[in-house]
């Protein structure tokens, strides 16, 4: 396998978690009679660019079906989050009825609906019919196909370039991240901003966040190597900012190469900050896939404990990081009986690879375990706070990565 962006071959194992299902592909109850496909979970790392990828296995075709289970107005922490970002862009970018706004992977419109309630022209392109749907039920017009170069370039040539281009946790999922990057510039009105969340592949490494590596994230991601691919489509990055949304984000602002908007002090800073952390040194990652193993040894421990102690354990959130580390560590449902989710799309299913149940919360009130895993840390205040009355009658909540927290 050559790297995705500069073609070096790739020599180097970044972790090998050994072989899952898609992490979003929840099974029905006819799926649990029916062969489940698998795929070896591996990401490499090129020490060219530094580009850390997994291993081709499986097409976007493949995982971002009719059938995709996420959306994103889930959380309400994450509905707040857009809303704050929509709020900042029209004030900083002046948007207005004349501006157009395009999303990139809009999901269920969590994002956009804020557009459209102003009155700001907006697209939303999103590949998955049922998240399509739920956003067009809200009046975003939606594009319901996977965004490139040829789809960048015919919306050029249609004049629907955009003043703003969003893109929320999309760009670790494209395969190809150079005919994507290619079709931000080609969508891209001149003078025009784009915007990308992705996690930092520096909080990954520093905290063991093995768990966010499943295949429908094709790349993990720096500053500095997302700067090169910038740079290899005629793109810059002129500002970035540091979230905590999903264990640590980057929200790096690009424009076309020729801009004018000066880089801000804060995109070197972060970049010296990648350096001096080894992101550019081939034994930073080397040691990562024994981070993983203990995390996975500790947590199996838990469970055993509590089951020969006679505790009920269950979990919340059957997120794609959940099923990463319930896969790799081999829980099944006789250590975790069911999992509660919010999502009515979820519910009644089953987890792919561990086939635990999905259940509403409200069976959490009913089965009162003793203990409850929150699969999905980086929201673990807004469950604990979602679950107080457990709290109260004597739950704990655990937490498995980066290490065994139990409160």
């Amino acid at each position: 396998m050559r790297c995705r962006h500069c073609s070096a071959p790739l020599e180097h194992s970044f972790i090998d978690l050994g072989h899952a299902p898609p992490s979003n592909a929840y099974l029905t109850h006819e799926d649990l009679r029916r062969p489940e496909m698998t795929y070896p979970l591996r990401v490499l790392v090129c020490t060219e660019c530094w580009l850390v990828q997994t291993q081709d296995f499986t097409r976007a075709d493949e995982l971002f079906n009719a059938d995709y289970a996420y959306f994103s107005s889930t959380s309400k922490g994450w509905l707040a989050h857009a809303r704050r970002y929509c709020e900042d862009m029209r004030s900083r970018l002046r948007l207005d009825e004349r501006s157009l706004v395009i999303e990139v992977a809009s999901n269920d419109g969590y994002l956009l609906k804020n557009f459209v309630e102003w009155e700001i022209p907006c697209l939303g392109i999103e590949p998955t019919a049922s998240t399509a749907a739920a956003a067009e039920a809200l009046g975003v017009p939606v594009l319901r196909e996977f965004f490139g170069e040829v789809l960048g370039a015919r919306l050029r040539g249609e004049g629907r370039q955009a003043d703003l281009i969003a893109g929320n946790n999309v760009y670790a999922h494209v395969p190809d991240i150079n005919d994507f990057t290619r079709g931000l510039k080609a969508a891209l009105k001149p003078g025009g901003t784009i915007t990308l969340e992705f996690p930092h592949l520096l909080n990954l490494v520093q905290q063991g966040q093995f768990d966010t590596i499943y295949h429908e994230h094709f790349s993990y991601l720096s500053l500095s190597t997302v700067s090169r691919i910038f740079g290899a489509a005629g793109l810059r990055i002129f500002d970035v900012e540091q979230l905590p949304t999903h264990g640590g984000s980057l929200r790096v602002f690009g424009s076309h190469a020729d801009d004018t908007r000066p880089v801000t002090p804060v995109v070197r800073d972060l970049l010296e900050n990648e350096r001096n952390a080894g992101l550019q040194q081939l034994s930073t990652f080397l040691s990562f896939q024994e981070r993983a193993e203990r995390i996975k040894l500790d947590f199996l421990a838990f469970l055993v404990e509590q089951k020969q102690a006679g505790k009920r354990v269950a979990a919340y959130g059957a997120a794609a990081k959940g099923n990463t580390l319930l896969n790799f560590c081999g829980v099944k449902p006789d250590l975790m009986p069911f999992i509660a989710d919010a999502a009515a799309a979820k519910q009644d299913k089953f987890m792919p690879g561990s086939h635990i149940p999905i259940v509403s919360p409200s069976q959490l009130r009913e089965q009162r375990p003793d203990f409850l895993v929150i699969l999905p840390w980086n929201i673990a205040d807004e469950v604990r706070e979602q679950c107080r009355d457990l709290a109260a009658a004597g739950t704990r909540f655990v937490t498995a990565v980066p290490t065994l927290e139990v409160r």
